[in-house]
C-alpha cells in the first residue's frame, strides 16, 4: 500500500549502491591468512556492477528478455539482469509516459479516491497480448479507494484506462458484496497481484490493513472479476491487523502456492517485514510453518487500532529491520550492511533456470527515508519453504559446488530476524560452527551438513531447515560463504563467513582503521571504541584526564582559560600481540557567555561572517553570499537561492537549551529551504525550513530515527523582513513569528548537545535534493540558554529592551 507520507522526502538522487555486510573474522588465532582464499572466492576484476532506481512496492513482470518493475506514484524501472535498473517512470502528472494524461485519463479513481496520486499497481500480459496494469487510488487516511485497468500495447504504456471495477470505503452506504461497508470486514481495494495459476485461470489477490487480503477469480478475455463474487473470498487479516501487500507465487519445484505479504508500516519506523504461508490451491486454505490458519490472522478488537502483538505470531518472517554490522578493522566503510522496512515484495520464479526471486523495495539504517529496489535470490529448504539470500542478487555468483566440513566450519555474523513487528534493527552477532558440528559465541546448538549443500541448525531450542550459497559481499570485495534457514516457528536466521587472520593482521586492520575524526577542536564526548574485529580489544590511556578521561568524558576548560591539549593512547590487543596508537586533542574552551554566536554581516566582505559574541564562532561564506546595507538592522547577508550559504562551526550547537533567532527576509519559492541547518550527517540534525512540503513554517530536531517538530499554522511570510526564534528548554519548544508564540510542544526531547554538531549551515539544507535559500538575513544570533518570551518580544522589536 502507498499511503501519503508526513515526512516528504528530500533527499539527493538514489544512484549509490548500498554497502553490504563486511567479514569479520573465522578460525585458530594461528590459522594462516591463506587459508581464506579456500573459504572465499575473490573477485578479480569481476565485481557486479549494480545500478539502484526508487520504485516503491514494486511488481514484477518478465517481458521478454527485459524485467519491468511498476509501483506506486505511477514509478516504474527496467532491468536487463536484474542488478541495473533504469528509471522509466515516476510521479502521477501529465507526461508520464506510461500514462500520458493520467490527471484526466484516470480522473474518476482520482475523484472517487479524493486523492492526487496513485498506490501500488500491477501489471499483467493477457491472452489478447496486451497489458493489462491494475491500477488503484486511496484516500489514504480511510479505506476510500478505487481500482480500475488500463490497458496498453506495449508494457511501458502508454495506457488506455478501461473503467473502474471495484471501490471500497463508502461510509454508510452499500459495499461490493451488497452490505453496507464496514471497513473491519471489508477490503480496502489495493494492492492488487493478478496472476494465471497452473491449471490457467486468472487470480486477482488484493487488500490492505482493514478487513484483510481477498481474492477474486478474474475472467481472462476482460481482465475484469467474474460476476456475483463481491469483493472475492477472504484469505487472511482483518479488524485493521497491518498486512498488505499481497503477492502470490506458484513454485512447481514444491507444487504450492506462496502468499507474501507485508506486515507493519512502510516507513522507517514502522517495522515492515516481509512474510509468507503456503497452500497447495490459490484460494487456500493458507498455512504457516507452524501450522497456523492465516484466516486466524486479525487485530484483537479490544485493543487500540493497528494492534501488531495479535499478529505477530502469524506467518514465515522471511526478513525484517537488520544490519550485519562492520566492526573496527573490518574490510570496507561505515557501520556495515542492512535494511530498514523492507517490503511490498513482488516475486518471480524463472523456468529456464529453476531460480525463485524477491523483488522488494527497502530502506536503509541511516539514510531516513530513502528507499530502492532490491532483488534477492531465494531457495527452497528441505521442508519445501523459501528461505531468502541474506545478500542481493549478483547474476555471476559462482555456482556452490558440494560442501565439506572444513570449509563450513569458521566464524559467522549472524542475524536472527525474530517474529516480530517492530522498528528496532536486528543487529549480527558472531557465532562460530566448529568442525565437530557445535555451534557456540552468541548462540549455541549444533549444526549439520545435509546433502550437498543443505544445513540443519539446532539453537536455543528451535531446529532450523536452510541453505548455503556464495554470495557477493562488496566490502570483502569477495563472494562469501552465507546460509539461510528458517524454523519450524517461521523465524529466520541468517550466516554470514568471516575470513581467517593471523591476530597480527588483525591489530594491524584496526590500527589502520583506528580514528577519532577531527582532534583539533574536541568539545563534546568521545566515544572511544573498546571492542573490535575479530575479537580485538582496545584500551585507552589519557595524559590529562581532568580534561579528557580514559572513558572518553569531556570537560572543557573554563572561560578564558584557553584550550588544552591532551595526548590519548589506544593499546589494542588480540591473544599475545598487541599494539598502540595515539591521537593528540585540542578541547576547546567554554564559551564566554551565554551568547554563542552573533552574526550582525558587514556590508564589506572578507570571506568570513563575523562573529561579534566575542566567541569567535565566525562563519565560512560559499557560492557568493554577498553583503547588502539593506537589512533590517544595518547590514545583511544576501542569498541567491542557488549555491550560497555560510557554514558555521560546530560548536554553535553546543548547547543543552538552546535559541536560535534572525531577521529573515525571504524571497519565497520552493519547499524544504533551510533558514538554518545543524548538524551530523544525516541522523542527527535540526532545521529551520520557511516553508515545508503542505505549506507551514517548520523546525525539526532528528535524532535516534526520530523526528520532533513544531510546525506553525502557515508559511513565513515572503518579501518583508520577519523575526524567527526558536527555543528549546527541557522538553519545552517553542517557535516565534514577529514575537509571538507560533508553535510549541513540551515533547521535544531532543537537544543539540546530543547531536554532536559537526555540520552548521545558514542557508543550506543536509540534503542535497532541498533548495538553496533564496533572500537575506540579519541580526543571527545562537545562545546556549532559552530566551524568555520577554526576551523575543524585545528583539522583534514588540517592547523596548529597557523594560
Amino acid at each position: 500500500m502507498r499511503r501519503n507520507f508526513l515526512y516528504v522526502l528530500s533527499v539527493a538522487a538514489l544512484s549509490a549502491a548500498v554497502v553490504l555486510p563486511g567479514s569479520v573474522v573465522a578460525g585458530s588465532p594461528n590459522a594462516s591468512s591463506s587459508v581464506q582464499q579456500q573459504f572465499i572466492h575473490k573477485a578479480k576484476g569481476l565485481a557486479p556492477v549494480f545500478e539502484n532506481a526508487s520504485v516503491h512496492d514494486p511488481s514484477v513482470i518478465k517481458v521478454n528478455d527485459t524485467y519491468y518493475v511498476f509501483g506506486s506514484h505511477l514509478a516504474a524501472a527496467k532491468s536487463k539482469d536484474l542488478m541495473k535498473w533504469e528509471t522509466i517512470a515516476s510521479g502521477v502528472q501529465d507526461g508520464n509516459p506510461l500514462i500520458p494524461n493520467v490527471t484526466t485519463e484516470l480522473s474518476e479513481a482520482l475523484k472517487w479516491a479524493q486523492s492526487d496520486t496513485l498506490w501500488a499497481p500491477d501489471v499483467i500480459q493477457l491472452k489478447d497480448g496486451k497489458y493489462y496494469m491494475y491500477y488503484n487510488a486511496c484516500k489514504g487516511d480511510s479505506p476510500r479507494s478505487a481500482m480500475g485497468i488500463a490497458v496498453a500495447d506495449k508494457p511501458e504504456g502508454p495506457y488506455k484506462d478501461m473503467g473502474i471495477f471495484l471501490k471500497s470505503g463508502m461510509w454508510g452506504e452499500a459495499s461490493e458484496d451488497g452490505t453496507i461497508y464496514d471497513a473491519a470486514k471489508h477490503p480496502n481495494v489495493v494492492d492488487p497481484h493478478v496472476f494465471f495459476d497452473k491449471n490457467g485461470k486468472l487470480w486477482m489477490v488484493y487488500g490492505s490493513y482493514s478487513g484483510g487480503i481477498f481474492i477474486l477469480e478474474m475472467n481472462p478475455e476482460t481482465g475484469k472479476p467474474l460476476p456475483n463474487q463481491g469483493y472475492g473470498k477472504k484469505l487472511t487479516g482483518g479488524n485493521h491487523s497491518r498486512s498488505e501487500g499481497p503477492y502470490m507465487l506458484y513454485s512447481p519445484k514444491t507444487d504450492y502456492y506462496y502468499l507474501f505479504l507485508s506486515f507493519g508500516g512502510l516507513d522507517a519506523v514502522g517495522g515492515y517485514n516481509v512474510r509468507v504461508a503456503r497452500s497447495k490451491t490459490p484460494d487456500g486454505p493458507f498455512y504457516d510453518a507452524a501450522g497456523n490458519d492465516m484466516l486466524q490472522v486479525k487485530a484483537d478488537p479490544a485493543k487500540p487500532l493497528f494492534d501488531d502483538k495479535s499478529i505477530e505470531p502469524y506467518g514465515v518472517k522471511l526478513m525484517g529491520n537488520y544490519l550485519f554490522q562492520r566492526e573496527l578493522g573490518d574490510p570496507g566503510t561505515g557501520s556495515g550492511t542492512g535494511y530498514v522496512s523492507p517490503g511490498h515484495n513482488s516475486a518471480y520464479y524463472d523456468e529456464a533456470t529453476g531460480k525463485h526471486f524477491l523483488i522488494f523495495h527497502s530502506r536503509f539504517p541511516g539514510r531516513g527515508e530513502e528507499h530502492e529496489i532490491r532483488v534477492h535470490e531465494m531457495y527452497m529448504n528441505s521442508e519445501g519453504w523459501p528461505v531468502v539470500d541474506p545478500y542481493r542478487y549478483s547474476a555471476d555468483a559462482p555456482e556452490l559446488r558440494k560442501l565439506n566440513k572444513q570449509e563450513i566450519a569458521g566464524e559467522y555474523a549472524w542475524v536472527n530476524h525474530g517474529k516480530e513487528i517492530t522498528a528496532d534493527i536486528k543487529l549480527s552477532q558472531s557465532v562460530q560452527l566448529s568442525k565437530d558440528g557445535k555451534v557456540s559465541g552468541a548462540v549455541s546448538g549444533t549444526w549439520t551438513l545435509v546433502g550437498d549443500k543443505d544445513i540443519r541448525l539446532t539453537a536455543g531450542g528451535s531446529v532450523y531447515y536452510g541453505v548455503f550459497a556464495r554470495s557477493w559481499a562488496p566490502e570483502a570485495g569477495a563472494y562469501v560463504l552465507t546460509f539461510s534457514a528458517l524454523s519450524s516457528d517461521g523465524v529466520a536466521v541468517w550466516g554470514s563467513q568471516k575470513p581467517v587472520l593471523k591476530d597480527k593482521e588483525v591489530i594491524a586492520a584496526v590500527k589502520k582503521e583506528l580514528t577519532l575524526g577531527d582532534t583539533s577542536n574536541v568539545f563534546y564526548n568521545l566515544q572511544l571504541p573498546r571492542e573490535a574485529t575479530h575479537g580485538s580489544v582496545i584500551s585507552w590511556q589519557s595524559s590529562n584526564p581532568s580534561v579528557v578521561s580514559p572513558e572518553g568524558m569531556v570537560s572543557r576548560p573554563a572561560p578564558g582559560l584557553g584550550d588544552a591539549t591532551v595526548e590519548l593512547t589506544a593499546t589494542i590487543r588480540k591473544g599475545k600481540e598487541s599494539d598502540t596508537k595515539r591521537f593528540r586533542l585540542t578541547v576547546q574552551q567554554q564559551a564566554s557567555g551565554p551568547l554563542l554566536g552573533q552574526y550582525s554581516f558587514p556590508e564589506s566582505g572578507t570571506g568570513l561572517a563575523k562573529d561579534t559574541s566575542g566567541n569567535g564562532y565566525h562563519g565560512q561564506l560559499f557560492g557568493g553570499v554577498t553583503g547588502t546595507p539593506d537589512g533590517k538592522l544595518g547590514a545583511a547577508a544576501v542569498f541567491n537561492g542557488t549555491d550560497s550559504y555560510i557554514s558555521l562551526p560546530g560548536l554553535i550547537g553546543d548547547a543543552e537549551d538552546f535559541t536560535f533567532t534572525a531577521w529573515v527576509y525571504w524571497n519565497g519559492g520552493g519547499a524544504w529551504q533551510r533558514i538554518f541547518d545543524f548538524g551530523n550527517g544525516m541522523t542527527k540534525h535540526m532545521f529551520l525550513t520557511p516553508s515545508q512540503h503542505t505549506g507551514v513554517l517548520q523546525f525539526t530536531i532528528h535524532d535516534q530515527g526520530q523526528d520532533q517538530s513544531l510546525l506553525a499554522a502557515e508559511a513565513l511570510p515572503s518579501k518583508q523582513w520577519v523575526h524567527v526564534a526558536v527555543t528549546l528548554q527541557g522538553d519545552k519548544g517553542t517557535l516565534y513569528v514577529n514575537g509571538k508564540e507560533a508553535a510549541a510542544s513540551d515533547k521535544i526531547t531532543y537537544n543539540p548537545k546530543e547531536l554532536q554538531v559537526k555540520e552548521a549551515y545558514l542557508g543550506k539544507s543536509r540534503y542535497t535534493a532541498d533548495p538553496f535559500f533564496q533572500g537575506k538575513l540579519d541580526e543571527v544570533k545562537v545562545y546556549n540558554k532559552a530566551l524568555t518570551p520577554l526576551e523575543i518580544r524585545q528583539q522583534a522589536g514588540l517592547v523596548p529592551a529597557s523594560s
